[in-house]
C-alpha cells in the first residue's frame, strides 16, 4: 500500500500543473528573502504552462503514444478471452441515477461491441477501487462494469470479475491466475489507446500473448488536418485546459514505463 500511495503522489510533481505550482511557492519564498531572484521561476513556469498547454504539442505527445497501435474491430481475430481494463466508471453514487463512465468507458462499450461480434467468448473485466481514494465501501470498478456489460448484451455467463487490482501491474499478475485456471494464454486487450503501449508490455511480462485492442483515441487524423487560417492559429497560442490534461495523461504513460521498468514490471 505504501508503494501504492508513492506511486500517486510522486509523479503529481513531475506533471505540468504541479511542477508550476512548485515554482509558484519558491518564488514566494524569493520574494520575501531574495526578491531580485523572483522572475526565474515566474518565467520558467510560464514556459511549462505555454509549452504542455500548447494544442500541438499535446496532439504530438499523446499521438505518439495512441497511435503505436491501430486496428479495426474487423481486423481482431477471435480468440478465447478479452481483458478490459479499469478505467473511466463513475460508481452509483448520489446524485447520480446509476453507474456512469466518462471517456475511458469507451473500453466498456468497445469490448460488448467485440463480444458481441462473435470476438471472444468470454470478457474479463478487471479493476478495483482504493479504499483510501473514496473507494471504501463501494463495488469494485470490475463490478460496475459488468453491470454495464450485461446492460449492453453481454450475458452474465460469459463474464468473469477480477475486481482485487489497484494498477495496471496488478490487473496483469492477477488476470493471468484466471486465465492460468481456464488454460488461457491468448487475449485481447482492450483499454485506453493511450494506456495501451504501457500495458501490453505489462501483459507479455506475465507471458501472455496480447493482441491489442484500443479505443478511446483522444487524437484523431482530424486534428493533424485543420484547415491553416489566422484564427485557429491564435486561438492555439493560448494555453489550453484541456490540451494541458492531455499533456498530463501522456507524461503519466512516459513517467508510468520508466517506474515499471525500473522495477522489472515490464
Amino acid at each position: 500500500m505504501d508503494f501504492l500511495f508513492f506511486s500517486k503522489l510522486l509523479p503529481l510533481f513531475f506533471y505540468p500543473l504541479g511542477l508550476i505550482f512548485l515554482l509558484l511557492i519558491i518564488s514566494l519564498i524569493l520574494w520575501w528573502k531574495y526578491p531580485r531572484w523572483l522572475p526565474i521561476p515566474v518565467i520558467i513556469a510560464c514556459f511549462i504552462l505555454f509549452i504542455a498547454g500548447n494544442t500541438w504539442i499535446s496532439n504530438l505527445l499523446v499521438k505518439s503514444l495512441e497511435w503505436q497501435y491501430i486496428s479495426t474491430a474487423e481486423e481482431l481475430p477471435q480468440v478465447e478471452a478479452m481483458v478490459v481494463l479499469g478505467g473511466g466508471i463513475k460508481p452509483h453514487i448520489f446524485p447520480r441515477p446509476t453507474i456512469e463512465v466518462a471517456e475511458g468507458g469507451d473500453r466498456v462499450i468497445y469490448s460488448a461491441k467485440l463480444y458481441n461480434m462473435g470476438k471472444s467468448p468470454l470478457v474479463i473485466p478487471t479493476g478495483g477501487r482504493i479504499p483510501w481514494r473514496g473507494g471504501e465501501n463501494l463495488p469494485s470498478e470490475a463490478d460496475d462494469m459488468a453491470e454495464l456489460l450485461l446492460l449492453l448484451g453481454v450475458p452474465e455467463s460469459a463474464i468473469i470479475k477480477e475486481g482485487n487490482s489497484f494498477n495496471t501491474y496488478d490487473n496483469a499478475v492477477n488476470t493471468r491466475k484466471i486465465l492460468a485456471e481456464l488454460k488461457i494464454d491468448r487475449i485481447l486487450l482492450v483499454t485506453s489507446a493511450l494506456h495501451m503501449p504501457r500495458s501490453i508490455k505489462i501483459f507479455e511480462k506475465q507471458n501472455l500473448t496480447v493482441i491489442p485492442a484500443p479505443t478511446d483515441y483522444i487524437v484523431t487524423e482530424k486534428d493533424f488536418s485543420e484547415d491553416a487560417n489566422w484564427q485557429n492559429f491564435l486561438i492555439n497560442l493560448f494555453p489550453d485546459s484541456g490540451a494541458l490534461n492531455n499533456t498530463t495523461l501522456a507524461l503519466k504513460e512516459y513517467i508510468g514505463m520508466i517506474v515499471y521498468r525500473l522495477k522489472g514490471w515490464i
